[in-house]
């Protein structure tokens, strides 16, 4: 009879001890998980060798090797920011009735594109709220963008401006369902970040391959789902670093009372005790994942307090992200931070912005509101895209700045806000092989609805996937079938 190995669960999958085993080396057990089957994937096949994980390389030849995704919480307003709409201030204070666009209320988009989170709960704002603020032409193209955005609009010529997004969730869970592609009815799926560490191998085995900073959605929003691996498993996850030299990963480091010569001596010490069991279990990968997993801790203590290390950057790189301006210190921080990890080899960095509390959710006050904001992270957006040009990173870096939604053209309340709207909104990529300075899709004269070249979220997916040189087709897991539009479709029209 056939010796069943710890790694021949149901369908190729790890089963429950060798799950319990990663989960008891914690954080570093998850990346040796990942690092194993990279290494060594037919110990996580099946027994009949008939499917196995992927190997860690790209299917085709990828134009980038990692992403820097920056997530704005809230719904950032798309006709006050990217796609500026004049409409609105000549029809001003007049129902969309009262305008020649009173079809949009009619288009089948309106039914076709929601499943309500609370049905009834959001009304339609039909009379018109004019543009928050100016906007002019930047860029060889003339690019219109909103005032709120100078330092971004002077990187228009590198960017791809994407107007035509849509999704299907009316409520904030659509920060869910922009990383998952999936709306949360339809359950829990892995995010972006997750299929990319699970599609391919590390460029640095000292740090992991998928990385989060900043504060993420509120658990009613999809919370650490929004950057977790579900199916996949845990190890594909993304780890939280926090942006503190002193403390970037919570209890990874020993206490300030021992000596590195004393810690050292530890894993000498357990790393006899592991070798001695591997003796017993000479065929037994996950001894040998516990003898690698406190090397690896060891060395990641190195590791990555050095990524937090900024006087290594020279003063024009700190003011470049806006390190000696008070309102951007915090934002451009976590930006460079972002910017010294992709260099290290990390492949997917999340950032998120809004500090888990939707801080761009304008249902009143948009005017101060998302000034405020874009002034947070104006500058230091568009120092990574120029820090990652000075370091001839953005070649290899795709860069992707999302929302989940927009905002309606119509005002809220009395207090001059905007609310939900997932019929349209913006989207922006540069660099990975993306072609500079284009305006692809659009929305009608109102932005109400993407009319031109409409994309769901997931060819957002797709287009990050196929940069890098992966077919999400060939990453399905055996039981967990996936629908047509989980694949999503590439923006070839983006794409250089």
């Amino acid at each position: 009879m056939k010796r069943e190995t710890p790694y021949s669960g149901c369908c190729g999958n790890i089963n429950r001890r060798v799950f319990l085993a990663d989960c008891g080396m914690g954080f570093t057990g998850l990346v040796l998980g990942a690092m194993l089957q990279r290494d060594n994937p037919m110990l996580f096949g099946n027994s009949t060798g008939l499917w196995a994980p992927p190997d860690g390389k790209p299917h085709f030849a990828p134009k980038a090797k990692s992403v820097i995704w920056l997530f704005m919480l809230g719904g950032v307003s798309h006709v006050d920011t990217f796609d500026p709409k004049p409409a609105l201030n000549k029809y001003a204070g007049k129902t969309i009735d009262e305008t020649p666009f009173k079809n949009v209320l009619d288009s089948p988009f309106t039914k076709k594109n929601v499943k309500e989170f609370v049905a009834g709960d959001r009304k339609m704002m039909k009379t018109i709220f004019p543009m928050q603020v100016g906007y002019k032409k930047y860029g060889q193209g003339g690019v219109e963008i909103s005032d709120w955005w100078p330092e971004v609009g002077s990187c228009i010529d590198d960017l791809a401006l994407i107007r035509s997004l849509w999704t299907t969730d009316n409520d904030h869970a659509a920060q869910l369902q922009f990383h998952t592609g999936r709306h949360l009815f339809d359950g829990i799926f892995p995010s972006i970040g997750s299929w990319v560490h699970y599609g391919l191998g590390s460029l640095n085995d000292n740090l992991p391959q998928f990385i989060v900073l900043g504060e993420p959605s509120s658990p009613c929003c999809g919370g650490t789902m929004t950057f977790g691996a579900n199916y996949l498993g845990p190890e594909h996850s993304g780890v939280q670093l926090e942006v503190d030299p002193n403390n970037p990963l919570p209890f990874a480091f020993p206490g300030s009372d021992v000596y590195k010569e004393e810690q050292q001596k530890e894993f000498q010490f357990v790393e006899r005790l592991n070798r001695a069991a591997e003796v017993k279990y000479p065929d037994d990968p996950v001894v040998r994942a516990r003898i690698k997993s406190y090397e690896l801790a060891f060395r990641m203590q190195t590791t990555i307090p050095q990524i937090f290390n900024f006087k290594e950057e020279g003063e024009a790189t700190e003011k470049l992200y806006g390190l000696d301006q008070k309102n951007t210190k915090s934002f451009g921080q976590t930006l460079l931070t972002a910017r010294r990890l992709v260099e290290k080899g990390v492949r997917f960095v999340q950032v998120f912005h809004g500090e888990g509390k939707n801080r761009w959710d304008a249902h009143s006050e948009l005017q101060k509101t998302h000034s405020e904001l874009c002034a947070e992270v104006d500058k230091p957006i568009a120092g990574l895209i120029k820090d990652l040009k000075q370091h001839g990173l953005l070649d290899e870096t795709l860069v992707v700045w999302a929302t989940e939604f927009g905002r309606t053209p119509g005002v809220e309340g009395a207090k001059g806000g905007r609310d939900h709207h997932p019929f349209a909104f913006s989207v922006w990529m540069a660099g990975g092989g993306i072609k500079p300075g284009v305006v692809h899709g659009a929305t009608d004269e109102l932005g109400f609805h993407a009319v031109e070249q409409r994309h769901y979220v997931t060819d957002v997916h797709a287009t990050v996937l196929q940069q890098l040189g992966l077919d999400p087709r060939k990453l399905e897991v055996p039981g967990q079938k996936r629908l047509e539009i989980d694949f999503g479709k590439p923006i070839q029209e983006i794409i250089a």
